[in-house]
């Protein structure tokens, strides 16, 4: 991994904190709603795991975050600045995780409702994928 200036790395974690954390809280909030849809499709199935997949991603990327932005603050002990490796790996990878598997949820939902849903949801979804990577 290349070594950032830790005030740059400091915001990067704070940006993407708050992201995760919004972006976690909506994933919770839908993951309830789908709970209480009362099918038992595979779809349904499906859609509730990559729900809970993406809501859990960005609460461990919210924790990676944290620690990042604690250990790199200028008044922390300078033995903590040895372990931002594993904050940042994991911070990224969860975060990346949360994402597209977010994208994947909102793409399946439109499956619970009918084909023609399902398959406008699952082009939104995947353009939206494909400006992710392309912007990741």
């Amino acid at each position: 991994m290349p070594k950032l200036n830790p005030q740059y790395l400091t915001e990067i974690a704070r940006q993407i904190g708050f992201v995760s954390a919004v972006l976690g809280g909506f994933c919770a909030a839908f993951l309830g709603t789908l709970i209480g849809i009362k099918s038992e499709s595979r779809v349904a199935g499906w859609t509730i795991g990559t729900a809970t997949v993406s809501a859990v991603s960005f609460v461990c990327a919210v924790i990676a975050s944290t620690k990042l932005i604690v250990v790199l603050h200028p008044a922390a002990p300078k033995a903590m600045a040895a372990t931002t490796g594993s904050a940042r790996v994991i911070l990224v990878l969860f975060f990346i995780l949360g994402l597209y598997s977010l994208l994947t949820a909102i793409a399946l939902t439109g499956w619970l409702r009918s084909r023609r849903v399902g398959a406008i949801t699952t082009a939104i979804a995947v353009v939206g994928a494909i400006v992710t990577t392309v912007l990741i």
